[in-house]
């Protein structure tokens, strides 16, 4: 488990980091918080797919179950997200980009074990 969670941590930093800085730079250019991550987030997801699949747990099988179980894992970590934007930004005024960053963390933590233990758990 933990060169997983290492490897877990590579590709997250590495994804996440280039996610936010995008998210940083749509947001500037005007489009709201919770629109830039209704964007950008499939995208996100689609691209750390396949750094989760190959590198961090190592799948070799590509099913269709596994795949349909990482979009239902993205999902409850898109609706975190977005909750998290609406609670601590829209409610409570935290600046979205304090939050946005928090959330990465929140999230990638619920994420990993979704993954470890649903979406690429050993046969």
């Amino acid at each position: 488990m933990t060169v997983q969670l290492i490897r877990y941590g590579v590709v997250g930093v590495l994804s996440n980091l280039a996610g936010y800085l995008v998210y940083i730079g749509v947001t500037w250019l005007g489009v709201g918080p919770k629109t830039a991550v209704s964007i950008l987030y499939p995208v996100a997801v689609f691209v750390a797919y396949f750094g989760h699949a190959r590198y961090t747990f190592a799948d070799t099988e590509r099913s269709s179950d596994g795949v349909f179980r990482y979009v239902v894992s993205h999902v409850f970590g898109y609706v975190t997200n977005l909750a998290a934007l609406f609670v601590l930004h829209d409610l409570l005024g935290f600046p979205h980009e304090l939050v946005q960053l928090f959330t990465i963390f929140l999230v990638s933590g619920f994420l990993f074990f979704l993954f470890k233990y649903y979406v690429f758990a050993e046969q």
